[in-house]
């Protein structure tokens, strides 16, 4: 079986607050093939990320932790997965993409469980 990678939309965002504890539930997290992530490296590399809490900016995904994703960030990573030709036909990354938008439209922040 393979790992999944898990993202939701956090509704209020705390900047204070440490994000670390696992609980996609709370956030309806959509899962994805984490291998899927590889395809993508280079361009997620250049989106602009937190690590944890609002306090730990960083790049790209944490692989094997909790990333934030700001709300400028995410039409920049809408594009890539709408740009992965599996997009059409992958439930998954159609989630995705309308996890996305949902939070393009609300101005929120993503968030990221790692495997």
């Amino acid at each position: 079986m393979s790992s999944v990678a898990q993202f939701g939309i956090i509704d209020e965002f705390e900047k204070d607050k440490d994000y670390s504890c696992y609980e996609p539930q709370r956030y309806n997290c959509v899962d994805i093939n984490d291998d899927i992530l590889n395809d993508w490296w280079n361009e997620l590399t250049l989106i602009k990320t937190y690590f944890h809490c609002y306090s730990r900016p960083s790049f790209a995904l944490a692989r094997w932790g909790v990333t934030l994703i700001p709300p400028e960030s995410l039409e920049a990573f809408y594009t890539i997965v709408s740009n992965d030709k599996r997009s059409k036909l992958s439930k998954e990354l159609i989630d995705l993409m309308i996890l996305l938008r949902k939070a393009i439209s609300k101005n929120k922040y993503v968030i990221h469980y790692g495997v």
